[in-house]
């Protein structure tokens, strides 16, 4: 749980949030945010509610599929100074899951 609940204070700072900014994104106070990022352990529809508020999604992903989605995830930082692809091939920009499920075309 601890390492949800730090992905979830590294969002909210990413996105240059306060704590106290979370009161008007989710609707709960500053108090009730600061536990729940701290020691909580939110109910699943509270995580919903926050990965909204945050601009973000839920998903789980299968343990043999973590390595790529993280490349991915990587990957997605430092794509605004690769070179542009060819027409004819699809970027990650475009297709970010390309392969991830096996399914090439």
């Amino acid at each position: 749980m601890q390492k949800l609940l730090g992905q979830i204070k590294e969002r909210r700072l990413t996105l240059g949030l306060k704590q106290h900014d979370m009161m008007l994104r989710v609707g709960m106070s500053r108090q009730q945010y600061q536990r729940l990022e701290s020691k909580g352990n939110p109910r699943l529809d509270t995580l919903e509610l926050i990965a909204s508020g945050l601009k973000s999604e839920l998903l789980l992903v299968p343990n043999e599929k973590l390595r790529a989605v993280l490349s991915i995830l990587a990957e997605d930082t430092t794509r605004s100074t690769e070179p542009k692809h060819s027409s004819n091939q699809k970027s990650l920009a475009d297709d970010p899951w390309q392969g991830i499920l096996g399914n090439e075309e």
